[in-house]
């Protein structure tokens, strides 16, 4: 009877450890698509600081969809292939708005953000959904880095 006891016990406990992290389950799309985009974002910042060249992120709003770019020495602008390529935001999740300081804010259509040899970008808020919740992702235009929200916030 007392090993009945210690067994319920037991499984309390880990019921009680393990519920709360269930809640958390459906935003995992959605960090994973903030995740991705702010990955690409510091991997373009490093490749065009190496190679010299401006590199460029352009967001498909209509499409839900991301593409790199890198414009070569001659001008023409060359997509970037394989994994930091053309790629479709997972599941529900798609880019409610962007907004490029110096350009405006978007909702539709594709708008772009340059990454520059320098090292410098040009400063944007991304504003992620899907049908549980709502990100914000803000990128440091002097260090190619991002930081995350779990809202919808307003910068400026």
């Amino acid at each position: 009877m007392i090993e009945l006891g210690i067994v319920v016990l037991i499984l309390a406990l880990m019921s009680v450890l393990t519920v709360p992290l269930l809640g958390r389950v459906g935003d995992a799309e959605l960090k994973s698509a903030g995740r991705k985009i702010a990955g690409t974002v510091k991997y373009l910042y490093n490749e065009a600081a190496l190679q010299g060249l401006t590199h460029r992120m352009t967001f498909d709003l209509d499409g839900t969809t991301i593409a790199t770019q890198r414009q070569e020495l001659n001008g023409e602008w060359t997509a970037l292939p394989g994994r930091y390529g053309r790629a479709a935001l997972p599941g529900s999740v798609r880019i409610k708005n962007v907004e490029v300081f110096g350009k405006g804010s978007f909702s539709s259509g594709a708008v772009s953000m340059d990454i520059y040899p320098v090292g410098w970008l040009e400063e944007a808020v991304l504003h992620l959904e899907d049908g549980l919740g709502k990100m914000t992702v803000r990128f440091s235009p002097l260090t190619g880095t991002a930081e995350f929200y779990d809202d919808h916030r307003e910068f400026r």
